[in-house]
């Protein structure tokens, strides 16, 4: 289905019947991403979009930060005149939860953070990486004899600051605006019950990731998944699905 949100086509999808529970996918990922927990969340209404830029919705036109994408999901709540009873969002979707709820722009009874994004330690080393390879590519673009040099320092830069920016095509400067902003004083500010899942072998989004924000968050708990990465939801579905149930039916 489609819904026009900030002017902008927007897909999703809503079905099942009882508490609303609201998913909020990673980056370059999709709302397919939650397919497998489905069959195991029967008695709820699961609602799900594709984040402008991504899969079936829009892209944005114009260079996005992470309070664009707070206030098109608040948008898209009231439009469908949703009382969120659990929240979930993983990695990059984890940002717009946890600043959604931080500055009160999003609502919702409780919170759910697979793998989520904003608070690593190493974000300011790569945000400068990220910065600097952008800014150096715009520069030598002035020069055409320089080009060749351009993909050199990419490649460079490569193994530093991963695949997510060299991949993110119209969608780079989103992509800085969006990872330049750490969340550790947005978590601070989280009040509503919070489920921390991760699984222990993530590297995107490390353990020690879920064990800040489980200090930063006062009313959360970190549930730690052996032998599995950064989907836990793709990767134990079941497991998952349990934990989100559990969670949400405890008043």
């Amino acid at each position: 289905m489609k819904l026009i949100v900030n002017n902008l086509a927007v897909e999703y999808s809503d079905q099942g019947e009882g508490p609303i529970i609201l998913f909020l996918h990673g980056w370059k990922d999709n709302s397919r991403t939650f397919d497998p927990l489905i069959p195991f969340l029967p008695n709820f209404r699961i609602i799900r979009m594709d984040l402008p830029g991504f899969d079936n919705s829009e892209t944005p036109n114009t260079s996005w930060d992470l309070n664009a994408y707070v206030n098109l999901v608040k948008k898209f709540i009231t439009k469908l005149n949703l009382n969120v009873n659990a929240l979930v969002g993983h990695s990059f979707g984890g940002r717009i939860v946890i600043k959604g709820l931080a500055t009160k722009n999003i609502k919702a009874e409780k919170a759910v953070l697979i793998g989520s994004a904003g608070v690593s330690k190493t974000n300011t080393a790569k945000n400068f990486l990220f910065l600097l390879t952008a800014k150096i590519g715009k520069i030598l673009t002035l020069f055409p004899p320089l080009i060749f040099w351009r993909q050199k320092i990419k490649q460079k830069f490569y193994n530093q600051i991963g695949s997510d920016y060299l991949d993110a095509g119209t969608l780079r400067n989103i992509f800085l605006n969006i990872v330049r902003e750490d969340l550790t004083a947005a978590a601070k500010k989280i009040t509503i019950p919070t489920l921390l899942i991760w699984g222990d072998c993530d590297t995107q989004t490390p353990i020690n990731d879920g064990k800040k924000l489980n200090h930063l968050i006062n009313n959360s708990q970190l549930k730690i998944i052996n032998n599995i990465g950064h989907f836990p939801h793709r990767e134990n579905p079941e497991k998952i699905a349990d934990l989100i149930k559990n969670f949400i039916s405890r008043s």
